[in-house]
């Protein structure tokens, strides 16, 4: 079975582009039902629909997620669909699996007072403090996820036309860039950005007080950080600066078509969860002048 599963690996990660934090969950969860099944003494070439459901069934007993279950189903799925297509089965032994469902959350936004709250947190002239207000300003200013923020060069941050080019995995996008996100983001490459570097080769837009570039893990300590010094008492995540960034865009008028381009939805259905934030005068307004509404 290792020898398929670095197959497929391989595979997923040449054909798919995809990122590596979605290659890794795959690698995780497709190493982890290897070693469910061969606890059970079963063959992988063996493995029957009720293996798969039993191995699913002690995930949730033992507290997984219905999201974290149905991704390791799908890893699975995956894994089986790609030894059928290269016929090393003749079956795929997740078919007929019904996927668990998953009950849609509401995402968790910002009002406009506590974004503004927030990013006025960084007030000192330390390179940190520069650093951070930068940070937080194009969060907001772009909707970009954390992974794509900490992949940022400096390359990247066009500011003659005020815009910045964000990458992820094999697509680019670009985003406009607000005043007050340039703003900060000038200062902190001219005031604090070449301090903090250890080399002039380094790329990374953003780095650690260590000169490398920053991590997911030292993004989230910075935004919990200034959550605290702001006395938020919601939980403020990077994804919920990406909500808040859409929501707020949707509510003061831009049109969902484009709020998808800047988020990077594939599907706009994805883009069309924030809907549900439109207020009360927006919803008054179309009731108003559509001819059909």
């Amino acid at each position: 079975m290792e020898k398929e599963i670095i197959n497929f690996l391989n595979f997923i990660k040449e054909d798919k582009k995809l990122s590596d934090n979605t290659f890794q969950s795959y690698k995780r969860d497709i190493s982890q039902f290897k070693e469910y099944i061969e606890e059970k003494n079963t063959d992988y070439k063996e493995v029957k629909q009720a293996d798969i459901e039993g191995y699913l069934t002690d995930l949730k007993k033992i507290g997984k997620k219905p999201s974290t279950v149905l991704r390791h189903l799908a890893s699975i799925r995956l894994f089986y669909q790609y030894l059928v297509r290269n016929k090393v089965l003749d079956l795929d032994p997740t078919f007929g699996i019904q996927s668990p469902k998953i009950e849609k959350r509401q995402p968790s936004i910002l009002s406009s007072q506590e974004v503004n709250l927030l990013l006025e947190q960084p007030k000192g002239e330390d390179l940190k403090s520069i650093r951070d207000k930068a940070m937080l300003e194009i969060a907001y200013a772009t909707g970009m996820r954390v992974t794509e923020i900490i992949s940022l060069n400096v390359e990247d941050i066009d500011f003659e036309n005020t815009c910045v080019l964000c990458k992820n995995a094999n697509k680019q996008r670009v985003i406009p860039l607000g005043k007050l996100a340039l703003k900060a983001l000038k200062e902190y490459t001219t005031k604090a950005r070449n301090f903090l570097i250890k080399t002039e080769d380094e790329k990374a837009l953003f780095v650690n007080i260590n000169g490398k570039r920053l991590t997911r893990q030292g993004f989230w300590k910075i935004i919990k950080y200034y959550q605290e010094q702001a006395h938020i008492t919601k939980d403020i995540t990077p994804h919920v600066l990406r909500h808040s960034f859409a929501t707020h865009l949707l509510q003061n008028g831009a049109d969902l078509k484009s709020i998808q381009t800047m988020l990077g939805h594939s599907d706009i259905s994805s883009t069309q969860v924030y809907m549900q934030f439109q207020d009360d005068g927006l919803k008054n307004i179309y009731k108003k002048a559509h001819p059909r509404a």
